[in-house]
């Protein structure tokens, strides 16, 4: 086929987007695949840049429809972000709430603590929830269901024995939780009754389901306002998506 189009090498990529978008496989004759497969080769060894293009644009639409994905989820578990379940530090209410998902034997975790706490200190308008999200083996589990006990007995103690327990050193499990919990004035026999409760395993189910709806692959992970944020992105990112979102929700409301 090539040498009946009589290409020439600055043809190539022409027709090779003319050949993949309107052409399948099963057109070409046996000749015309041996001939085609050496030419791509030769061309995208001398510009690999292409092969650079090709995946970029590839993730984008990835993305774009990963993005969308998650948007249209997050309509409908909403009702779970404002569950009870999740521990309510900053301000109750907060014109913007910004949801966390995290794993005390997260590395990335510990280190986005002192965002949240900076942001919470910087914006007295910021709700934050936060919601244990255990993925990283059983001690991560172990801490958590400690952490759900905590927010059943000493809610008010939450947040001391959440940065208690993420600056301590050593893997999270429930030694480390406990004695976490005991740092900041829990009674940890307290926390032992709580072991058998339901609530524990119901607690972190209702996570993980809202973290499944959303495609949430890993730790830290936020939702703000209507936006999904994946990774530990720093304190920049996380008060500009804040801003966004309070201004969305000023434009809307101004548009009523």
């Amino acid at each position: 086929m090539f040498s009946r189009l009589g290409l020439r090498a600055g043809l190539i990529p022409l027709a090779l987007a003319a050949l993949v978008s309107a052409t399948p496989a099963s057109a070409f004759t046996d000749e015309e695949k041996k001939e085609l497969g050496p030419v791509i080769r030769e061309y995208l060894l001398q510009n690999p840049e292409v092969l650079q293009e090709a995946i970029a644009v590839l993730e984008a639409r990835h993305n774009e429809a990963e993005a969308k994905s998650r948007n249209q989820a997050l309509s409908q578990i909403k009702p779970l972000l404002e569950s009870p379940r999740g521990v309510v530090v900053g301000n109750p209410k907060g014109d913007v709430t910004l949801v966390e998902f995290f794993d005390y034997n997260c590395g990335y975790c510990k280190r986005a603590l002192s965002d949240l706490q900076e942001l919470i200190k910087e914006d007295p308008n910021l709700k934050v929830v936060l919601r244990e999200f255990p993925v990283l083996g059983p001690g991560s589990v172990e801490a958590a269901q400690v952490a759900v006990a905590v927010r059943m007995v000493a809610p008010e103690k939450y947040m001391d024995f959440h940065q208690a327990l993420l600056n301590g050193r050593g893997q999270a499990d429930r030694a480390k939780a406990l004695a976490a919990a005991k740092q900041v004035g829990i009674d940890p026999a307290l926390l032992q009754k709580q072991a058998t409760s339901p609530e524990l395993n119901a607690t972190l189910d209702e996570s993980m389901k809202i973290a499944e709806a959303l495609s949430l692959n890993g730790t830290p992970s936020y939702v703000v306002g209507d936006e999904v944020v994946v990774g530990a992105v720093g304190f920049d990112k996380l008060k500009a998506a804040v801003a966004a979102t309070r201004a969305n929700a000023k434009g809307a409301a101004g548009a009523k």
